[in-house]
């Protein structure tokens, strides 16, 4: 049964700006090119809106997710800050790794429930560090395997997400960087730099839509785990008086957002957390992301296995290739439609939506078992725009 609850934190917001330097670094990042912004009439029709649009992150520098926007961007701030000062001049990765190689060895570390340590390892492998996963129990070996690839050490916690960020803060040194997309009391700005690193994929969506004469979104769909991506699209989405529709989607047995807006307060919804949607499965939300979800999200979304089983396959339908956290916003979307709270908009047939699919088939196995066939067998829409 789905949970849909109206944010009582909803406040007016005003974020600062993302700093354009954000995007300019990720350029210089190797394979870097904005992904798809697809344009999904059938699922416009379906949902009686205007326009639905769907930004995948399914393939992002080689990896598929979008983590590494936010891991890139965190790792270069966090070894300015390491080193006192910015290591220029450099135009490519293979170029600042020269210019860090004088700390090896180092290492960097962090906790992950797959995409974040997969992200961080590939840029430890990029600048020639070591580097050191902590993961939860139960997560399944594709996953692991997938970190391991980049040649990182993965360390399986017993426990939870949560207690696997706790054990990756305990390797923190001074030759070694925990570069968390999570904060906690006296470790908080290398999780805002992570935030940060977000901003990318929404200026990419402005510049599609822009480029296609598109309307601005009416109502943003985007998954939360403990908050960091829905920081980002919250700064986005609030710029400028901006009052887009904000909708956060969480798998029903770790919703820490939502039960925090309930409470009123960061609150901890304790394990085990067992949803496929494994890369929203936080029992706390961030500190550093928290004063934002908590004031710019209107609506919270909760759904189970199920509601994500049936979005993966209603988007490989339409040519989407979507894993199981990263089909989280059609399962909330089409919850929350089938829900009394709809419409949270005035005209919705006039509406432009926004979804934000956030990972690939990050388990291919699972991925064929739920869709019917394999990633590589979906193709993509035509209608597409870029």
């Amino acid at each position: 049964m789905d949970l849909i609850t109206k944010n009582p934190m909803r406040e007016p917001l005003a974020p600062p700006a993302p700093d354009p330097a954000i995007a300019a670094f990720h350029a210089r990042m190797p394979a870097y090119s904005p992904t798809l912004l697809f344009d999904v009439p059938e699922l416009a029709e379906q949902f009686g809106v205007r326009r639905l649009l769907v930004k995948a992150e399914t393939r992002r520098m080689g990896l598929p997710s979008f983590k590494i926007l936010g891991a890139s961007w965190a790792t270069y701030r966090a070894l300015c800050d390491h080193l006192g000062y910015e290591p220029e001049p450099w135009r490519n990765i293979n170029e600042l790794a020269a210019n860090v190689a004088h700390l090896r060895p180092f290492k960097l570390v962090t906790a992950t429930d797959g995409n974040h340590g997969r992200a961080v390892a590939f840029m430890a492998r990029l600048l020639g560090f070591d580097c050191h996963i902590f993961v939860p129990k139960g997560m399944v070996e594709p996953r692991i395997q997938a970190i391991r690839s980049e040649g990182a050490l993965v360390t399986v916690v017993d426990g939870t997400y949560d207690d696997a960020v706790d054990r990756s803060a305990q390797e923190a040194s001074t030759t070694c960087l925990v570069v968390s997309d999570t904060s906690w009391e006296g470790y908080e700005k290398i999780p805002a730099c992570v935030i940060e690193g977000y901003s990318t994929i929404f200026h990419e969506i402005d510049d599609a839509i822009d480029a296609s004469g598109l309307d601005r979104p009416d109502v943003v769909v985007i998954p939360m785990g403990v908050g960091a991506f829905m920081a980002a699209g919250v700064t986005q989405y609030r710029l400028g008086g901006n009052e887009a529709v904000i909708v956060g989607v969480e798998p029903l047995d770790a919703n820490c957002c939502q039960a925090s807006s309930i409470a009123g307060e960061i609150s901890h919804v304790p394990g085990p957390h067992e949803s496929i949607m494994v890369g929203l499965n936080c029992g706390t939300p961030s500190m550093i992301a928290w004063p934002r979800v908590s004031a710019g999200v209107d609506w919270f979304v909760s759904i189970d296995d199920d509601g994500a089983r049936q979005a993966m396959r209603d988007l490989a339908a339409v040519g989407i290739v979507a894993g199981e956290t990263g089909a989280a916003a059609l399962g909330g979307f089409r919850a929350l439609v089938a829900d009394d709270a709809w419409p949270v908009v005035e005209r919705p047939a006039d509406a432009t939506v926004l979804l934000v699919v956030t990972e690939g088939a990050t388990d291919p196995v699972n991925y064929a078992a739920v869709v019917g066939r394999g990633p590589e067998t979906v193709g993509r829409v035509i209608t597409a725009v870029r």
